[in-house]
């Protein structure tokens, strides 16, 4: 197992551990919240797993990607509150983040406190939007209905060293994955006993929750059936470690009967149209979670067979977007042109699809170096992250670097979670000859992946700056806010440490 594949395995289990830790006692149609732990110290057990997650190499910040799965991700928040399962309490205090790595495993998990793991992996098997929101609408219910806390609570005297165990596995298979799965299993083996009941009621209640928020969403049920059949023909398989999804999840007779129950429900509406959205991000995630030489040459070929039949076009949109994408990857700058020219013509006429294409024009030109290419092609475009990120990296290519720090102070005063919009502020602000600011920026970037420690170390850093001999100007305003931010983060450290 590699070090990163260690990593996310740890976490994976320590999450499934959470789930598997309490006897059966209770039955639908509600189970009721019986937890004991309040919603602060939840998200704070939450951030402590998330702070390992951001730090693992397999975590993945890509502004296309994000943007899609936030899109689906905030439809079915909306529609959790609007059922009434998103109290206000867990709206404001919950972080309600989700965050992707790039492994090919199939697999999603809640964690405590709102936070969500997506691999790629579950990306790369989904056959449309409805599907992948499916899962999405799973995992959200089982942190709106407070299944990990709850289970956390039943198991009051046990759940504290399991818990222990498997943060503990979590972090030494950072260094030793060999040590780190053997407090993993040592610390899930004492919690396997009587649990397997309560276990299938809690995805029991997540399916039927789950059901409803997909459709109070507006996404077509045919995705949560569909989605449901994929895994259970995986579950008939034998088990080759690919499917993790299912160990956490696993598909008992119950969950099978209400799934087939639902059919009937979803056999009402019309079946889903091709999806081109949503067949680009499978292209997407396909090539950036297999970024070997093969995997990427084998992608080219996949491309170079699209055959532009009608009835295959959300197929070829696919193969054809990691075609382009792959080939820019590995340098080949003609044929990443040729592709994505041959994409355009396939989206023409699908505004979205067509902003996706454009975007990823612009990609593969500052790939190859072309940062004035890149700027034409995004300049004047109205759009979200993904804009904003390209734009700005193709920008300060072109030594545009005041326009860029413009754009990136405005858009973290209102995302000021967004690490790479930080780090790119850092990198104009330097370009500025702005150096408190460019530092104070670095450290914002550590907090926005909860790494209080580095964040701390750079506003020293920054602090020392403030103290050297100086000629000419100095910016009073900037100094003060990085020893207003460094004493935030020393109190964030000094509640971290009594919390251990």
């Amino acid at each position: 197992m590699t070090h990163s594949k260690a990593r996310l395995a740890a976490v994976a289990c320590l999450v499934a551990g959470l789930l598997l830790v309490s006897p059966a006692r209770a039955q639908l149609p509600t189970l009721g919240d019986t937890s004991d732990m309040n919603s602060s110290t939840e998200r704070k057990l939450g951030e402590r797993i998330a702070r390992e997650l951001y730090r693992d190499p397999d975590y993945l910040d890509d502004p296309v990607l994000d943007e899609y799965v936030l899109g689906i991700w905030t439809r079915l928040l909306a529609a959790a509150r609007a059922r009434g399962e998103l109290t206000p309490e867990l709206d404001n205090r919950f972080a309600w983040q989700v965050l992707l790595g790039k492994d090919r495993i199939v697999n999603a998990f809640a964690l405590p406190g709102g936070w969500l793991g997506l691999q790629l992996g579950l990306v790369n098997v989904t056959a449309s939007t409805d599907e992948l929101a499916s899962v999405l609408a799973h995992e959200l219910s089982h942190v709106t209905q407070r299944h990990i806390s709850r289970l956390m609570t039943q198991q009051s005297r046990q759940t504290p060293w399991v818990i222990g165990a498997m943060i503990l596995g979590a972090l030494a298979a950072s260094k030793n994955p060999e040590a780190g799965s053997a407090l993993i299993t040592g610390g899930q083996a004492a919690a396997m006993q009587s649990q397997l009941n309560f276990s299938r009621d809690m995805e029991r209640e997540a399916d039927r929750v789950g059901f409803g928020v997909l459709t109070q969403a507006g996404y077509d049920p045919h995705g949560f059936v569909t989605m449901f059949d994929k895994l259970q023909q995986a579950s008939r398989l034998n088990d080759n470690g690919s499917f993790p999804y299912l160990r956490t999840h696993p598909l008992t007779t119950e969950r099978i009967a209400e799934m087939q129950s639902r059919q009937q429900l979803a056999a009402r509406f019309a079946k889903p149209r091709p999806d081109l959205i949503h067949a680009i991000m499978v292209g997407r995630s396909r090539v950036l979670s297999n970024p070997g030489v093969d995997g990427l040459r084998s992608y080219v070929v996949d491309g170079a067979g699209a055959t532009g039949n009608p009835s295959q076009r959300a197929r070829d949109v696919t193969v054809l977007y990691a075609a382009a994408l792959a080939s820019s990857k590995m340098r080949d700058n003609v044929a990443a042109r040729k592709f994505s020219d041959r994409l355009a013509s396939l989206t023409s006429g699908d505004a979205p699809a067509t902003r996706l294409t454009n975007l990823l024009m612009a990609e593969i030109a500052l790939d190859a170096g072309d940062a004035q290419r890149a700027a034409n092609l995004l300049d004047g475009a109205d759009g979200g992250r993904p804009e904003l990120v390209l734009g700005s990296q193709a920008r300060l290519g072109l030594g545009r670097a005041n326009e860029v720090s413009q754009r990136l102070q405005t858009w973290v005063a209102v995302h000021p979670r967004d690490a790479e919009a930080w780090l790119l502020l850092s990198k104009a602000y330097a370009a500025q000859g702005q150096t408190l600011r460019s530092i104070r920026a670095e450290a914002e970037a550590q907090v926005a992946h909860l790494d209080y420690q580095a964040a701390l170390d750079r506003f020293k850093a920054a602090q020392e700056v403030e103290r050297r001999p100086r000629t000419g100007s100095f910016d009073h305003i900037e100094a003060s806010i990085i020893d207003t931010r460094a004493r935030q983060v020393e109190s964030l450290m000094r509640e971290q440490a009594l919390e251990r």
